[in-house]
């Protein structure tokens, strides 16, 4: 329940909320939501508190303790990961969180996949390689299409323990460029394929239209 909570604070801060407004939201007395993340009381949410919750921050109920919900055979439940992949600076390659789950048709995913159980959804944080993929869009990372089948394309990847999105091309003499979308943002057009960890190659992306 540690990781609930610890999820639950970022999100509150992330959005600017306090405990009070919190408690607010669910209807409960003002020190409730503080009891909760700080003291352990209650030690689970109530099932109608987290779907509140859910819905506020709009996030799935299986990342604040509820449980997975089933998914008929065709339908595989891809994790979500709170971890992005910066298409700018590069954001640091620390532990992966699951932020919950999307459920994707699985002989659509098959068209896109290698294997539909390989894929995980995580967000672009920058604007490196726009117009192809913008800040805050989530992608489709296929874990299986990696260093092994390497060809032209984009893919997460680890450069000097950053995590980052970028379009990769093939060179002679064991060679790559990681390039950016994005002309103003310089890219490493002749790099050692040995100084790059290949994450992924991204499969798909998703956008909010505003």
């Amino acid at each position: 329940m540690d990781d609930v909570r610890t999820h639950l604070q970022k999100l509150m801060e992330d959005r600017g909320d306090d405990c009070l407004s919190i408690s607010r939201l669910l209807g409960r007395n003002a020190a409730y939501f503080q009891q909760y993340l700080r003291r352990g009381v209650p030690k689970r949410l109530k099932e109608e508190d987290r779907r509140t919750l859910a819905t506020y921050f709009g996030v799935d109920e299986l990342s604040l303790g509820g449980p997975a919900s089933p998914a008929p055979a065709s339908t595989v439940l891809v994790p979500r990961l709170e971890l992005g992949a910066s298409a700018g600076a590069g954001a640091h390659a620390g532990l992966e969180h699951r932020a919950g789950q999307i459920g994707f048709e699985r002989n659509w995913l098959r068209k896109l996949a290698s294997s539909p159980e390989a894929l995980s959804i995580i967000q672009v944080a920058g604007d490196s390689m726009s117009p192809t993929l913008g800040d805050g869009d989530d992608i489709l990372v296929d874990r299986g299409d990696a260093a092994e089948r390497l060809r032209d394309g984009i893919y997460v990847i680890r450069m000097d323990d950053a995590l980052m999105v970028k379009r990769l091309s093939m060179r002679p003499a064991h060679r790559l460029s990681v390039l950016s979308d994005n002309p103003a943002y310089p890219g490493w057009p002749d790099v050692d394929a040995s100084a790059v960890t290949i994450i992924g190659r991204v499969v798909w992306a998703g956008r909010r239209i505003s």
